[in-house]
């Protein structure tokens, strides 16, 4: 049968701490107001709080410790998150053989116990210490670190680093005050905004968050968040883009809506498990960044023209083909914003709706309540439609439906993964569609790059460019007598890169009968791409040299999306 436990009153009694007659006081008193009779004798002023923090011990078996005496080290206070010991007024004390050893003052209190082994995923053996000096031991420690940060972010705000400030404020921060960190996520959010960033990628890493800007399609470390920051900035994320916070063990994608000096600009939001967390990137979406219009998309003369003569004919299928980032549905909206008229009905499936356009409707894939592209597709077909937008040809389903739409007089734009244009043809037919449907459908075909531009401030004429390079891009020594190569020497309006802003490079491929011939007979890529140079295709190779001979980027750009056939 278990011991009884003493009762506290009679513990300080036994000791000598209190008299029969101040104990019977105080018990009246504490029922009076209905709370413990610890604290009604401390208020009482009968009883130190040091004495009842030992009563208690001795009460439940537990050790008690006196922080005076035997703080608690610098390093055993990162055994747990600065926000729990905030929280929850508690202190580590060791942990070995996977129990932490906790100081807390309240061994009653059950509930915070078992929230405690759950958010440290440990189980724990308290110890006892007094409230007050528990809390006082914490604020000194705080002011200890805010006093450091702050000097340290004096510092940095007087080079400049508003982001590594604003990290150290955080890290001093209360840790039950959001404030902080919402400020951190925000002042992270506004200042890529503002520095042509594409993307930002939030990275955990074993010891510290890595923050990475992509600017003009290369990543660039930007920032470090410590460690135990992690699970504050993450749910933050989490939340501002209407994920579920609960779930880190399935990729999820959400969206935000932001004002930054206003204008008002999404970003599309996707969180994904990894090994030391969950990795979040915010892919930018800027309004203007569909209002570039065609003539900017830095096509030649030649493939100007024949993209205008292509996006106005009145059905057939028009593929815009390249990997991730390449700039493909820029180019599909500059099609979309030409043909934009009131006489014109224009209908889009996309995965996600990435930017809105007035004047066109816009449809959302939602997988989880199937409505898919095929579905959308289809149903769209029935709203009489002029121009129809497919996100990407994903399926040979997908694929058929869409030929389809071309055949019975819908101009259908589309985007496809594919390395060059003559490859999409033998990838639909890989899909599973017919030969003679993909050769009476398609119209043209367009592969693109993105390629870094030189930047004007710092561009000058590169008196001994790369051999290698020259080589890989089939440059002869003939070239160059009647053309100069440029680089960018570096400078503050380029972060010294040598590069500010980033240009296309095409190659369209505009069917024909022989093209048609060869499609019917299933040939390769190989034989397609051969027929499609002989009728008069630039490769995106040429257009490379073309605009690296008018001083826009340099041998090194186009040489890691480009080269010459061996």
């Amino acid at each position: 049968m278990a011991k009884k436990r003493r009762k506290l009153g009679e513990i300080l009694y036994k000791n000598g701490l209190i008299d029969k007659d101040n104990l019977v006081k105080a018990l009246k008193a504490s029922q009076e107001k209905k709370q413990s009779i610890g604290q009604t004798l401390i208020e009482l002023g009968l009883v130190s709080e040091d004495n009842i923090s030992k009563a208690v011990a001795h009460q439940f078996g537990l050790e008690y410790v006196n922080l005076d005496r035997h703080p608690v080290s610098q390093s055993t206070l990162k055994l747990i998150p600065e926000d729990i010991i905030q929280k929850y007024t508690v202190l580590p004390m060791s942990k070995e053989n996977g129990r932490l050893k906790l100081i807390i003052s309240n061994p009653q209190d059950l509930d915070t116990l078992d929230i405690l082994r759950f958010r440290l995923n440990s189980e724990i053996d308290p110890v006892i210490a007094s409230p007050s000096k528990i809390r006082a031991f914490i604020d000194r420690k705080m002011d200890d670190v805010r006093s450091s940060i702050d000097a340290t972010a004096a510092e940095l705000a007087e080079e400049g680093h508003t982001l590594e400030e604003e990290i150290l404020r955080a890290e001093a921060a209360e840790s039950d005050d959001e404030g902080p960190i919402i400020r951190l996520v925000n002042l992270l959010i506004d200042e890529a905004v503002r520095t042509r960033v594409s993307d930002i990628h939030i990275e955990p890493m074993a010891d510290r968050v890595r923050i990475r800007y992509r600017i003009d399609g290369v990543c660039v470390e930007q920032d470090d968040i410590p460690k135990h920051m992690q699970a504050s900035v993450m749910t933050r994320m989490k939340i501002l883009s209407g994920m579920d916070i609960s779930e880190k063990r399935l990729p999820q994608d959400g969206r935000i809506q932001r004002e930054v000096d206003g204008s008002k600009i999404d970003f599309r939001v996707s969180a994904l498990p990894g090994y030391h967390g969950e990795s979040v990137v915010l892919r930018i979406l800027k309004p203007e960044s569909i209002n570039v219009g065609i003539q900017a998309l830095g096509l030649s003369e030649d493939d100007h023209n024949k993209f205008l003569r292509i996006i106005k004919r009145p059905n057939g299928i028009f593929l815009v083909t390249g990997p991730t980032g390449s700039g493909k549905s820029t180019t599909l909206y500059s099609a979309l914003k030409e043909l934009n008229k009131p006489d014109k009905k224009i209908i889009t499936a996309e995965d996600p709706v990435e930017y809105n356009v007035t004047g066109i409707n816009q449809c959302q894939v939602r997988e989880e309540i199937e409505l898919t592209f095929a579905k959308i597709l289809r149903a769209m077909l029935r709203q009489a439609p002029n121009v129809v937008l497919v996100g990407e040809i994903r399926d040979g389903e997908v694929a058929d439906i869409a030929i389809q739409a071309a055949l019975t007089g819908h101009l259908v734009f589309s985007t496809l993964h594919t390395n060059d244009a003559p490859s999409a043809i033998t990838r639909l037919i890989d899909m599973g569609v017919k030969p003679f449907l993909v050769a009476s459908s398609i119209q043209a075909i367009m592969a693109q790059r993105l390629v870094r531009t030189i930047c004007s401030g710092c561009k000058v004429v590169d008196e001994h460019p790369d051999p290698k390079l020259l080589k890989l891009l089939d440059i002869k020594p003939d070239d160059l007598k009647n053309n100069k190569i440029y680089k960018g020497a570096g400078c503050t309006k380029c972060n010294n890169t040598g590069y500010k802003g980033r240009r296309g490079i095409f190659e369209i491929l505009e069917m024909n009968n022989e093209l048609r011939d060869l499609a019917f007979a299933r040939s390769s890529a190989g034989v397609l791409r051969r027929a499609a140079l002989a009728s008069g295709m630039n490769g995106l190779l040429e257009d490379g040299k073309l605009k690296i001979f008018r001083g826009i980027t340099t041998p090194e750009e186009v040489a890691r999306h480009a080269q010459a056939e061996a």
